[in-house]
């Protein structure tokens, strides 16, 4: 089945670098938008990041759109999406 891919996904899809400091030496650590944890190369610490909200959270081809593989780390990096004022 081919489906739409919605441009909510594509940093998803075509992950682009961004810089991010470490929690535990304050060294400039590469992250790409399809992320969720790295090694710090300066100190070998364990670097993370929440995700930002994207579709993938409530759009039912998400799976299908990203890959499996990407769906299941994108999912498991992000906070639950909280409904009527939790």
């Amino acid at each position: 089945m081919s489906i739409f891919k919605c441009p909510g996904s594509d940093l998803i899809r075509n992950p682009t670098p961004e810089e991010i400091d470490c929690p535990a030496c304050g060294g400039s650590v590469e992250v790409w938008s399809d992320e969720t944890e790295v090694i710090c190369p300066a100190c070998g610490g364990n670097v993370s990041r929440e995700m930002p909200a994207s579709c993938l959270q409530w759009c039912a081809h998400g799976r299908e759109c990203v890959g499996p593989e990407k769906y299941d780390r994108m999912q498991a990096g992000r906070k639950p999406i909280m409904k009527g004022g939790e």
